[in-house]
């Protein structure tokens, strides 16, 4: 019996370090800018903690347990000078938070009427509606709420001459009140106006997968308004809690009861959505000019009316365009919100102004406003992406 030996395929040779080759020298490249980056950064923070040593300034994030001192006003949440100062930054993060998320909702709904608008066929709709996007695009942010705010401030008569639109709402230099609704029930009413929200959202998808298999349409606002009215008033019912109605009264200088909206709030409110609404506009306007003109001449050869035609046919394929420079503007109202310190709302600038001020701690207020709006602005960018790839279309 005889054995034949085999020897083993040789193998590729060792390969040479050369500088001619490309990926080592992307290697090195990236190696030494990685190190200078870092050099960078930590010369900037040792010099820095070097100088705040030398000056005997404490540095660190304990001043946040400390005694505020100082009162705000306007707050979303229970405060008083006693609290710390960790709870009046979080005062004007969610001050900041309620600007920026009703502002994207009516900025969202102006620009989207707008922006329809200037796609008009009756004449004196489009031009009123492109002057008020060119005139609104090409005025300063910061002039506008100035603007609004002496509207507000100086030619509002004084709460005694109050303006009544409407039984129960005032408008003033005061700012705007409203009647509110007071009562263990509201906490009941509010979980199930969330429940209806999520019920509307559960049945648009199940719809929408309806209408993909049958082609019948299902009555979605029918559904929505019901539910919206539905929902609340069932939780005020299982609550058995009282429920009432406070109406705002003028007495003596000034109004008592009911809800206030502060002139500095109203102020800020409506420069960022009239602004931003011009933005959002065009925004719609080249996403709907995008889609082919030939699927409007199709769904209309169907027999739909103008109105289906723009929400069945046209908006939900100029949305895969809308969503992503939609979500540059809902980014761009959120850091704009940092204006408010010109017109004194306080928001979280201006509460961690007064802070730093206060305690000297002006790296750390400046990192915390930093981070408080990196996290905003990646929330909103992670939720816009998200919801730009569930309607992007799927290829097979």
């Amino acid at each position: 019996m005889t054995t034949s030996s085999q020897t083993p395929p040789a193998g590729p040779p060792p390969r040479k370090l050369s500088w001619n080759d490309p990926g080592l020298r992307a290697l090195v490249y990236q190696v030494v800018a990685l190190a200078a980056v870092a050099w960078v950064i930590w010369f900037l923070v040792s010099n820095t903690l070097h100088n705040l040593a030398v000056r005997n300034i404490a540095t660190g994030f304990g001043f946040l347990g400390r005694e505020a001192g100082f009162a705000i006003g306007e707050t979303s949440i229970d405060y008083t000078p006693a609290n710390t100062y960790g709870r009046a930054i979080l005062v004007g993060l969610l001050n900041t938070l309620r600007v920026a998320v009703i502002g994207i909702v009516l900025a969202t709904i102006l620009g989207t009427l707008v922006g329809i608008g200037r796609l008009s066929k009756n004449w004196l709709v489009a031009k009123l509606a492109s002057v008020y996007v060119e005139v609104m695009r090409n005025v300063p942010l910061l002039l506008q709420l100035f603007f609004w705010y002496a509207i507000i401030t100086e030619n509002m008569p004084g709460p005694r001459q109050a303006h009544q639109p409407l039984p129960g709402v005032f408008i003033s230099n005061r700012g705007l009140k409203l009647p509110a609704l007071q009562g263990d029930a509201v906490d009941w009413m509010l979980a199930g106006l969330g429940v209806a929200i999520v019920a509307i959202v559960a049945l648009a998808h199940w719809g929408n997968k309806r209408q993909e298999k049958t082609g019948r349409i299902f009555p979605l606002t029918r559904w929505a308004i019901a539910l919206i009215i539905a929902l609340p008033v069932v939780g005020w019912l299982i609550s058995g809690a009282s429920l009432t109605l406070d109406v705002p009264v003028l007495k003596g200088f000034n109004f008592q009861g009911g809800m206030t909206l502060s002139p500095e709030f109203t102020a800020l409110l409506a420069g960022l959505v009239i602004y931003t609404g011009a933005f959002i506009a065009e925004v719609v306007r080249s996403g709907i000019q995008a889609v082919s003109h030939g699927q409007t001449e199709a769904a209309s050869s169907l027999g739909l009316r103008r109105g289906l035609v723009l929400r069945l046919v046209v908006l939900p394929q100029a949305m895969r365009v809308i969503i992503p420079p939609m979500t540059s503007q809902y980014l761009n109202l959120t850091k704009n919100s940092s204006l408010a310190v010109a017109i004194g709302y306080p928001d979280i600038v201006s509460v961690v102004n007064t802070t730093l001020n206060q305690t000297g701690q002006a790296i750390e207020g400046i990192l915390i406003i930093m981070a408080a709006y990196l996290t905003v602005s990646l929330s909103i960018s992670i939720f816009m992406n998200w919801y730009n790839k569930r309607i992007a279309l799927v290829e097979r």
